[in-house]
């Protein structure tokens, strides 16, 4: 039998590995940049990686940004450095280096992940599909959890049924 995973837990290794080859140990930092440091901040600069020095005493973030808009993420740093470290939990960055960047291409990374935008609507369920996800819940007596249970399993027997047709045996 299938177990559901979160898919954070799908990802976590692959992007603890990468994280750990820039310096991030905590891949919070990368995933939830924009809580971090604001949206505003997290528009016109990223993480780019984390360097600890020899002695041990604090590592250096090195933020990527356009060259300029530096001037005012560089009036920024010490707000940067004290949500890093909040978010560390400790005063794991004493400093913050800015790194410049060429403008083209940096939009595409701050690119917010966001769905593809629908095109067309979704094609109407067969009714015959409907009719049986809706025989399936009749004896649920909630009306809001009978409808939701109705629409989940018009979805689950829509898909399972492309995937007959398809020849998909998973």
């Amino acid at each position: 039998m299938m177990r559901f995973t979160q898919a954070g837990a799908l990802l976590s290794s692959r992007l603890r590995g990468v994280g750990a080859k820039r310096g991030f140990v905590e891949t919070r930092l990368l995933t939830r940049w924009a809580e971090i440091c604001g949206p505003d901040l997290a528009a016109i600069a990223r993480p780019v990686k984390v360097s600890y020095a020899r002695e041990g005493f604090g590592a250096t973030l090195v933020l990527a940004c356009v060259g300029a808009r530096a001037p005012e993420l560089q009036m920024q740093i010490d707000t940067i450095r004290e949500r890093v470290n909040a978010c560390y939990g400790y005063n794991a960055i004493s400093r913050v280096r800015l790194q410049h960047e060429d403008a083209a291409g940096f939009a595409e990374a701050q690119k917010a992940f966001v769905g593809a935008a629908d095109t067309e609507p979704e094609p109407a369920p067969d009714p015959a599909i409907r009719r049986t996800a809706s025989e399936s819940v009749a004896q649920v007596q909630s009306d809001g959890l009978r409808q939701a249970l109705e629409t989940l399993g018009t979805h689950v027997l829509t898909r399972s049924r492309a995937e007959r047709e398809q020849g998909d045996t998973r």
